[in-house]
């Protein structure tokens, strides 16, 4: 079994010198390759990861433009080679030191999915009121439009088994690829597990790059994706074991 660790890179270039060691600083329980997509950076974020590449083994793609995360995660997903699938910030919000726990139900065959909750009660830190709440807000309409009950559908930490996740037709190019995502689980027949990790938020000064508009479209992709797009077109060659 082997796992693919997609993260999404856009002028994060004041820190990836840092943020590289403490992404590998973690030893994963499976073989494992890391996917770096740089988003066409306006800063020296490719050349960094070329150089880091020399001491931390990664592939990286290039896109020819910028086309906002979901573009980018999209893209990993398609060169990833691994059987569980995960995406990962280039960031420190995320502590890799959570990953492990979460491949548990995966390796064991229990789930098909698992998702990172940085609400759960047993993740305890400070939340940022504004994010707080609108995350919230979100994952309610989330929970009552695609039928999947979740504390944190906005999370980053997705893992998914490749089969699964591959035979989505995903279109999200910014952030709506978390709610589109969620949708499409909500209309197959997948195992899905919820436990807590912990989450270091940071401010726009420190680079956060989602705001209030990212908001606002998210409740149109909670329309969209789970009243307008049909399960036939949602999916291309499902494997049967997920079919409702």
């Amino acid at each position: 079994m082997k796992l693919s660790l997609v993260v999404p890179v856009f002028n994060e270039a004041h820190h990836l010198r840092e943020v590289i060691p403490f992404l590998y600083s973690v030893k994963l329980p499976l073989e494992h390759e890391w996917i770096f997509i740089d988003d066409k950076s306006k800063d020296n974020s490719l050349e960094l990861l070329k150089e880091l590449s020399k001491t931390y083994p990664m592939r990286i793609l290039e896109q020819p433009t910028n086309q906002g995360k979901g573009a980018a995660v999209i893209r990993g997903f398609k060169e990833a080679t691994g059987d569980i699938i995960m995406i990962q910030d280039a960031d420190f919000e995320y502590h890799p030191r959570d990953i492990p726990p979460l491949l548990v139900p995966l390796m064991d065959g229990d789930a098909d999915v698992v998702y990172g909750s940085r609400f759960k009660k047993s993740a305890q830190q400070v939340h940022r009121t504004y994010h707080y709440f609108v995350n919230r807000f979100l994952t309610l309409m989330s929970n009552i439009f695609s039928g999947i009950y979740l504390t944190d559908m906005e999370t980053c930490y997705k893992v998914f088994r490749a089969d699964l996740l591959k035979s989505m037709n995903l279109q999200s190019n910014r952030f709506g690829i978390e709610v589109e995502l969620t949708a499409y689980l909500g209309m197959v027949r997948a195992r899905i597990h919820e436990l807590p990790i912990s989450y270091n938020p940071r401010t726009r000064l420190q680079g956060k790059k989602i705001n209030w508009k990212d908001g606002v479209a998210a409740l149109r992709h909670l329309i969209y994706f789970n009243f307008m797009v049909s399960k036939e077109k949602a999916f291309s060659n499902l494997p049967a074991k997920y079919s409702k």
